[in-house]
């Protein structure tokens, strides 16, 4: 595919879309055609966001105008909260757009909505029709000829590859897996509360939507969908003082035979051939590897005596856990190397 593919960001005000547009300004064949932001409504994207070329000089619309953006638009990324996702997708595919929804919209079974997200889901024909696809483990459908598709979630990408490693190389037991798992405060998008001030958060760590967290269901799915279904997952979220990345760690009883070798030979195999993902030894999966990458940093050990496994995984939750796995999404959606344009990222560290 030599053409430029026009896309559209909804939500580029947002932390997911502005990591987004970032990625599409400089992407080689992604071209930034519309923005839509009720906050930055009537401003340049470069007035914003430090981007170059003519990404710069797109002009951002209010969301009430969205609809009339996506004229010429090809490529949809929406960077929305899932109501306004599951409103905005219907529209965006009727202009003739394909859509990318980064929110949890169209993530899991129909009946799950009330519980996990509070509310009735308004569109089951669409929901059906979405394809939800996390690259290294699974879609669940063509992804190729795919008009919705449903990017995961960033503690679900973590958790799901993470456990995938143990699953899928015969370390862990299916039934009984446990995951702890802690996210910079990027994660939660731009809130405007006590809770996430500088004053709460700094030198602070705590859970948070212990036992209720709506990727709990998410992790359960595409474990699933991938061949490796677990059973109920035991999820716990934490609050890091630090602005972004994941790390999570997946417990899983350990099956009989199996050893700290086993463990990381697992590791390996699942890496091999996944161009974002690395495999490292346990205690050196870190968040500064990561940031600013659309990279997975895996490492598994076992301990036969106590007869349990764990595997720790390192993502940047705006990037692989969603903007750069939006792209790599879009990536294979055009038929394009799922690399462009996020192979050359690289993390800031230290």
């Amino acid at each position: 595919m030599n053409k430029q593919c026009r896309v559209g960001i909804v939500g580029v005000s947002g932390y997911s879309g502005i990591e987004t547009a970032r990625l599409v300004a400089a992407h080689p064949t992604l071209a930034l055609a519309a923005a839509v932001s009720d906050k930055w409504a009537g401003a340049a994207v470069g007035a914003h966001l430090p981007v170059a070329g003519a990404a710069a000089g797109v002009k951002i619309v209010a969301q009430a105008e969205a609809g009339a953006s996506f004229a010429g638009v090809e490529l949809v990324f929406l960077c929305t909260p899932a109501e306004v996702s599951i409103a905005l997708a219907p529209v965006a595919l009727a202009a003739g757009c394909r859509v990318v929804d980064l929110s949890g919209g169209f993530r899991l079974a129909l009946t799950l909505y009330p519980r996990w997200y509070g509310f009735e889901h308004p569109s089951p024909e669409l929901l059906a029709r979405a394809v939800y696809s996390m690259p290294e483990a699974v879609a669940s459908g063509a992804l190729r000829d795919a008009k919705l598709v449903s990017n995961p979630g960033c503690y679900a990408t973590a958790s799901t590859l993470g456990a995938l490693a143990l699953l899928r190389g015969g370390v862990v037991e299916r039934g009984g897996l446990i995951i702890d798992a802690a996210s910079g405060t990027t994660g939660a998008g731009k809130k405007d509360t006590e809770d996430f001030s500088f004053s709460e958060v700094d030198g602070d760590f705590r859970a948070y939507r212990v036992l209720s967290h709506q990727h709990t269901p998410e992790i359960e799915r595409a474990l699933g969908l991938a061949g490796h279904a677990a059973g109920p997952v035991t999820f716990t979220p934490h609050l890091l003082p630090t602005r972004r990345g994941i790390l999570a760690t997946i417990y899983g009883r350990l099956r009989p035979g199996k050893t700290a070798a086993d463990a990381a030979d697992a590791v390996a195999a699942f890496v091999a051939g996944k161009p974002f993902l690395r495999a490292a030894r346990p205690d050196a999966v870190r968040l500064h590897p990561v940031i600013g990458t659309n990279r997975v940093l895996l490492g598994a050990d076992a301990d036969p005596e106590r007869g349990v496994a764990v595997c720790v995984a390192a993502i940047d939750n705006l990037v692989k856990g969603a903007a750069g796995q939006a792209v790599q999404n879009a990536n294979l959606m055009l038929g394009l190397a799922e690399t462009t344009g996020l192979d050359a990222l690289h993390g800031s560290a230290p």
